[in-house]
């Protein structure tokens, strides 16, 4: 009688100490997650990505303005070859110390003509300037000195490129830039490969 008691007593107080402890461990799993969850409400939002810096667009190149509109009706001089006519119409000295020349091209034949040959002979320039005027040239003689037309560091001329063929009575506008030859320096001789050498008065 009493080791029956005993044993129920023992088996009774086991089952009550394992519900405790599970009871326990259910209490505990639930302040975990309470304490996630005031933690998770706690945190700051993070801060908005900064917008991006817009970039700097920079400078005109020089000799964009060059596309200055001229009086077409104005003849400085003129030159000729190969069934064209070469009119300009101005040339006049800038305060960047260059020295602008404008001009029409004009197909006075009725055969289609291009401006391969107007680039020059030198091999590197032909190649960055296609059917360009970049083998113009000034000369002062007076100070024995030729200018050739302005370039950058990759060779690309400050003159018009890109021609297109010219049928028979078609026209184009052209410039070039040039160093400045000196203030004193009013008249020098213009040449374009193909055409005849003209004096232009510089202006400015």
């Amino acid at each position: 009688m009493n080791m029956r008691y005993t044993t129920t007593t023992r088996r009774t107080t086991v089952a009550v100490a394992m519900t405790a402890a599970f009871a326990l461990a259910l209490a505990g799993c639930g302040g975990e997650d309470g304490g996630d969850a005031a933690s998770a409400g706690s945190a700051k939002p993070s801060a908005p990505a900064a917008s991006p810096t817009p970039e700097d667009k920079g400078e005109p190149e020089p000799g964009t303005a060059a596309g200055e509109e001229v009086d077409p009706d104005v003849k400085l001089a003129e030159a000729r070859g190969e069934g064209l006519t070469l009119v300009i119409h101005q040339a006049k000295r800038d305060s960047g110390g260059f020295v602008t020349v404008q001009g029409t091209i004009t197909n006075d034949s009725e055969q289609t003509r291009n401006s391969i040959n107007w680039v020059g002979s030198e091999s590197l320039l032909a190649a960055k300037n296609p059917n360009s005027v970049a083998g113009a040239t000034l000369v002062d003689k007076e100070g024995k000195k030729r200018y050739y037309v302005l370039r950058d560091t990759e060779s690309r001329c400050l003159c018009t490129t890109g021609i297109p063929p010219l049928v028979g009575g078609r026209s184009t506008p052209v410039f070039m830039q040039f160093p400045s030859p000196p203030a004193d320096a009013t008249e020098v001789d213009f040449t374009l490969p193909t055409f005849g050498t003209t004096s232009l008065k510089i202006s400015g």
